[in-house]
């Protein structure tokens, strides 16, 4: 009975796990840039001081979808979304260099180029700092130009340049702060062919019918797990019903 209630047990917990990460994808559903992540079961025996023998299902994160998300037009100066693979270099909170798909950009008070969440953005030699100006424009090669504060239309200033990278997805990882960060604590290097798209935002690319159809599935599997346990209760009581007439 043991062996049978562990196995229920455990099933439950781990259909929790992994409705965790679908249901934190469909959160995500209209966050820009985000990227969806997958899950999976696998067995795993249990290991202790004897010989494994039980095993039990374990849920796993083991990769992110890098696919592209819609581009949603906006007209905005300050808004780029990569056009194909890459991505924009960021600090995250921790100072470390970072990388996401999120173009939605805006200037701090302390003039500092940042994304929506506030993470600053990195240039050719650290944080972008920008000057005020009339206009800003951000070319497809991640250039920052500016029109000076008070200056004529043709005084251009080309001040900095956006970081962008291509990577190889296999030496990425998506971790909680939702940032992708390479594996190997490298620093990645600039990547000439990554473009950006102007007055656009990536959406996220999350499907929300799927993903809704993968937590209804999961809601399904987790109340089989739960009648299997009350069924392991109702045999262990009849067993010991049995017992007592018998003793």
């Amino acid at each position: 009975m043991d062996k049978a209630l562990y196995l229920a047990m455990s099933g439950g917990v781990q259909t929790m796990n992994a409705q965790t990460i679908h249901a934190n994808n469909l959160a995500n559903v209209s966050t820009t840039g985000f990227r969806s992540d997958f899950e999976q079961a696998r067995a795993m025996p249990v290991y202790g001081n004897y010989h494994p023998s039980r095993v039990y299902a374990m849920t796993e994160n083991p990769a992110t979808r890098y696919t592209q998300g819609d581009m949603i037009q906006t007209g905005r100066d300050l808004d780029v979304a990569v056009a194909g693979d890459g991505f924009i270099a960021v600090f995250d909170e921790n100072g470390q260099e970072a990388y996401t798909r999120a173009g939605d950009f805006q200037i701090n008070a302390a003039g500092q180029l940042v994304t929506g969440r506030g993470l600053p953005v990195v240039g050719m030699s650290g944080p972008i700092f920008l000057p005020p100006s009339d206009s800003i424009t951000i070319m497809s090669d991640g250039s920052i130009s500016i029109v000076p504060q008070g200056g004529a239309g043709n005084e251009v200033a080309v001040l900095d340049q956006i970081k962008l990278v291509n990577p190889d997805q296999q030496n990425l990882r998506k971790e909680e702060d939702g940032l992708i960060h390479s594996r190997d604590g490298q620093i990645f290097q600039p990547d000439l062919n990554v473009t950006l798209a102007t007055g656009f935002i990536e959406s996220s690319n999350v499907n929300a019918v799927e993903e809704m159809t993968h937590i209804m599935n999961l809601a399904r599997r987790f109340e089989m797990n739960v009648k299997m346990m009350d069924s392991i209760r109702n045999n262990a009581d009849s067993s010991a019903r049995i017992l007592q007439r018998t003793s």
